[in-house]
C-alpha cells in the first residue's frame, strides 16, 4: 500500500463517526423537543384549572361590569370559550384559542392580552438582554479569578462584594443609583425609556436601540442607550453576584481534580489549562444558573422596572394584580411558564452540546 493511498482509507471512517454523533445529537434533540410539548401541555392544564378554581362564574371575573350587563355579549362570550359544555370540552376549546394567540381581552386596557405582552416584552428584552450578556462574561471572569486565587486578598475582597451584592434589595440599589446619578451629579436621566421630547423609532422590533439603529435616527439611540444604562447596570449587579459564588463553587470543584494536576504536571501553561481543562468542564452548574438567572429577567423584575417607569412584563404584571384583571394576570404567567420551559430546553441542549455523557445517558 502505498502512502497515497491512506486518505481514501481514513475518510469513511472519520464520516461515519461525525454521522454517529450528529445521529445521537439529533435524537436528544428530539427527545428534549417532545419532552418540551408535553410541559407546555402541563402549563396550559394547570392554568385552565386555576381558571375554573376562581370564585363564582370565571366569567364574571372576565368581562367588565359593562359587558357582563350586555346579554349578546354575554352569549357570545358562553360560546366562544364553551362555558356550557362539559369540562374536557371546554379545555379543548381553551387550547384551540390559545393556539390562535386568543388569551382574552384585558380589563384595564380594553386590548387583546397577546397584543398587550407584544408590546411590553420587547422592553424588558431590552434590559434583560445586555443585563445577562454583562452578567455572564464579568460572573464568569470575576468567579474564575476566585477559583484560582482561593484563600487569597482577590478571593476574599470577591467573596465580600458577593454577599454584598446578595444582601441589597433591588428597590434599594435601583433607588441609590437614581439618587447619586440622576439627582446628584446628573449623569444620567430619572427614567423611562426615552425622552419626553423625542418619539419612539418606528416600530419593527419594539426595542427602541434597535428600531433607532434601522430608522438611522442616530439621536434616538442615543437616548435610549442612556435610558437603558441604569436599570441595566442595576439588574447586572443583582445577577452577577449570584453568578460569581456558582462559577468559584463549580470551578474548585474541578480545580482539585487529578486530571487537572496532570495537566499542570505536563508543564501546560496556567492559561492552556483554564481555558480548554477547568472553563469547559466547570461550564454546566454555570449554564443552569445562568439560564434560571435570564428566565428571572424575562419574566420581569417588577421593583426595577416600576422605579425607572420602565414599561416592562413586570411592570405589566404588577398593574393587572392590582387591578385583578384576570385575562392579563393568566397571560403573564403563561407567558412566565413558557419562558422558563423554554430556558430549559436551550439549557438542556447546551448540556449536550458541552458534555456528551449527558445526550447518551
Amino acid at each position: 500500500m502505498t502512502t497515497s493511498a491512506l486518505p481514501a482509507v481514513r475518510a469513511p471512517r472519520r464520516t461515519a463517526r461525525g454521522s454517529g454523533s450528529a445521529h445521537t445529537l439529533g435524537r436528544f434533540l428530539l427527545r428534549r423537543l417532545v419532552i418540551t410539548v408535553f410541559l407546555l401541555l402541563g402549563v396550559t392544564a394547570v392554568t385552565f384549572l386555576l381558571v375554573q378554581l376562581v370564585p363564582g362564574d370565571s366569567m364574571t371575573a372576565t368581562l367588565s361590569e359593562t359587558a357582563l350587563a350586555d346579554p349578546e355579549v354575554v352569549a357570545a362570550y358562553r360560546a366562544k370559550w364553551g362555558l356550557d359544555e362539559p369540562l374536557l370540552t371546554q379545555y379543548g376549546i381553551y387550547l384551540s384559542n390559545l393556539l390562535q394567540g386568543d388569551l382574552g381581552v384585558s380589563t384595564q386596557t380594553g386590548r387583546p392580552v397577546l397584543g398587550d405582552l407584544l408590546t411590553y416584552v420587547p422592553a424588558t428584552l431590552e434590559i434583560a438582554l445586555p443585563a445577562m450578556v454583562l452578567s455572564v462574561v464579568i460572573g464568569t471572569a470575576v468567579g474564575l479569578y476566585a477559583a484560582v486565587r482561593q484563600g487569597r486578598a482577590g478571593d476574599q475582597v470577591v467573596r465580600v462584594g458577593t454577599l454584598l451584592g446578595l444582601s441589597t434589595p433591588p428597590f434599594w440599589l435601583s433607588l441609590v443609583a437614581l439618587y447619586v446619578f440622576f439627582y446628584l451629579l446628573g449623569v444620567a436621566p430619572s427614567g423611562g425609556r426615552l425622552s419626553t421630547y423625542l418619539s419612539p423609532p418606528p416600530r419593527v422590533t419594539g426595542m427602541f436601540t434597535l428600531d433607532a439603529l434601522l430608522a438611522g435616527q442616530w439621536m434616538v439611540w442615543w437616548d435610549a442607550v442612556q435610558h437603558l444604562v441604569l436599570p441595566v447596570a442595576v439588574l447586572t449587579c443583582l445577577t452577577v453576584a449570584t453568578l460569581v459564588r456558582f462559577v468559584r463553587s463549580a470551578m474548585l470543584e474541578v480545580l482539585d481534580q487529578d486530571y487537572i494536576a496532570a495537566a499542570r504536571a505536563k508543564g501546560l501553561p496556567t492559561s492552556v489549562v483554564l481555558r480548554r481543562h477547568v472553563l469547559r468542564a466547570g461550564l454546566v452548574p454555570v449554564i443552569t444558573v445562568s439560564g434560571l438567572a435570564f428566565a428571572a429577567l424575562l419574566s420581569g423584575t417588577v421593583l426595577v422596572e416600576q422605579i425607572f417607569s420602565w414599561p416592562g412584563v413586570g411592570q405589566y404584571a404588577y398593574r393587572a394584580a392590582s387591578g385583578l384583571d384576570l385575562p392579563a394576570v393568566i397571560g403573564v404567567g403563561l407567558f412566565v411558564a413558557v419562558v422558563y420551559t423554554i430556558v430549559n430546553l436551550v439549557v438542556d441542549l447546551l448540556y449536550g452540546v458541552i458534555d456528551p455523557r449527558i445526550r447518551l445517558s
